[in-house]
């Protein structure tokens, strides 16, 4: 597909829903913001749906034609300019579904990271076995090269916690996640000492939640939080059986911050869910 022909990615339309919500903040419609900036109604609208670039001068000036006076945030709008992002997940694109580009464009941009899990471990924490035992399970079921191309890919969404500038990452895991035992013992207990590994690198935080903890938010599904440059442009993303749900409301947002606020409270400090894990790894 050409690149103009591409959807746009959810960092693109997160741009325009931005810049939309300064307009209707400031009351105006887009007929009257494009006459005022000298465009079109569409223009304005496409724009605004993310299928048409723009600059960073022109975020600048609608920011100014709609009176916004939060520099922190004109600044950041005018960085997301550009087109889309390429990186090293273009190679996926007519082999993975969008989302799953899309979330590897939003990780690489990141300031942070917190992620729960209670059945299945963090992609970004998982081995490459028990990443190919957990995929090659999906319904319905992949061809082998489908399993490798997704395995390749979680495995490469990684590289941002490596290098210079890593990116911090905070990992809420279930006890339960930890005893799954995915590909066996021998593949369980290497993930397990992988977890350990990880937990050791300053950049990185993993806090486990032992049985017998009761009841906690969200306890039925995997949540990846995305930290903005600033808080207005975090993103929540949700796992779901059908892929990727991706979350931006202000609303949504604060309810996903308490969610894992609230998940913290309840996990076991980082040296404490060390020792759970040995101790999990020790009965496998």
């Amino acid at each position: 597909m050409p690149p103009s022909k591409l959807p746009p990615t959810i960092r693109q339309r997160r741009l325009g829903a931005e810049l939309r919500r300064l307009r209707e903040l400031a009351q105006m419609s887009a007929t009257d913001a494009g006459r005022l900036h000298g465009a079109t109604q569409s223009r304005i609208s496409n724009i605004e749906s993310g299928g048409y670039p723009v600059s960073a001068d022109r975020v600048r000036t609608l920011a100014r034609l709609y009176g916004c006076a939060d520099q922190p945030l004109i600044d950041t709008l005018a960085g997301m300019t550009g087109g889309r992002t390429r990186g090293w997940w273009d190679e996926y694109r007519d082999i993975l579904p969008s989302d799953a580009l899309d979330l590897a464009e939003l990780e690489h941009h990141t300031a942070a990271m917190r992620t729960a899990a209670v059945i299945h471990l963090p992609g970004l924490l998982q081995t490459r076995a028990h990443a190919h035992a957990v995929i090659s399970d999906v319904v319905p079921a992949l061809t082998p090269p489908e399993v490798e191309h997704r395995v390749s890919y979680r495995i490469k969404r990684q590289t941002v916690l490596y290098g210079e500038n890593p990116t911090p990452l905070t990992a809420i895991i279930h006890e339960a996640a930890l005893r799954m035992g995915f590909g066996g013992p021998d593949v369980a207990r290497a993930q397990l000492n992988n977890l350990l590994a990880m937990s050791e690198r300053e950049h990185i935080t993993i806090l486990a939640i032992p049985f017998g903890t009761g009841t906690f938010p969200s306890s039925g599904q995997g949540i990846h939080y995305l930290a903005g440059p600033i808080p207005t442009l975090d993103t929540v993303q949700l796992d779901t059986d059908h892929g990727s749900a991706f979350l931006d409301t202000q609303p949504q947002l604060v309810k996903y911050r308490i969610v894992l606020d609230r998940m913290e409270s309840c996990s076991l400090k980082p040296a404490a869910s060390r020792d759970l894990i040995r101790r999990v790894a020790e009965d496998v």
